[in-house]
């Protein structure tokens, strides 16, 4: 699949468009916050550099596009459709295929929840995967109500490195016949 080839999609409340160069801008100014970084892994620089979105978007998330390997959304309010407010990606990986991140002022409006569930709509009925699972710190419990809401099962507790330092982790699974039989 090529980066045009990318199908963007709507919720109740969002539009998830392809991310693009030109997200840098936006997703730097409401990305580099603590409460939004701290769960995520470690490979994530902190303190986030001054170019950190465009050269991830440069570096990693198109290039991986491009290569049919990851699929990244830009999140975006139907009233406001040109302002990035969060990101939702899935990955072809062994044990984390489902990440996102949302701006600090739309935290505790289901908005993430929305996202999750068209993007497994997406991992399982346009690209065809079997089983998605999602590897989360086990701290972060606004993200493992999400996966619980959704009917994922916890597989696996592991250590992982974030970028709040090394933590217990929690690996959750859904198979394509649990989420369409829902």
């Amino acid at each position: 699949m090529t980066h045009s080839a990318i199908l963007g999609g709507d919720t109740a409340r969002l539009v998830l468009r392809p991310l693009a160069i030109e997200d840098a801008p936006r997703i730097q100014q409401i990305f580099p916050h603590w409460e939004i970084v701290r769960h995520l892994h470690n490979r994530i620089p902190w303190p986030y550099p001054p170019d950190g979105a465009e050269n991830f978007l440069r570096g990693h998330a198109l290039p991986a596009i491009e290569r049919g390997d990851e699929w990244h959304w830009g999140l975006r309010l139907n009233s406001a459709p040109d302002e990035i407010i969060g990101a939702i990606s899935l990955v072809r990986a062994e044990a984390n295929n489902r990440g996102f991140w949302l701006g600090l002022d739309y935290h505790g409006q289901g908005l993430m929840s929305e996202a999750a569930d068209w993007a497994n709509d997406y991992w399982f009925n346009v690209l065809g995967f079997d089983v998605l699972r999602v590897s989360k710190s086990a701290a972060n419990t606004a993200s493992r109500k999400i996966s619980q809401r959704q009917g994922m099962r916890l597989i696996g507790q592991e250590l992982r490195h974030y970028v709040g330092g090394p933590a217990a982790s929690e690996i959750w699974e859904l198979t394509a016949a649990e989420w369409r039989g829902r």
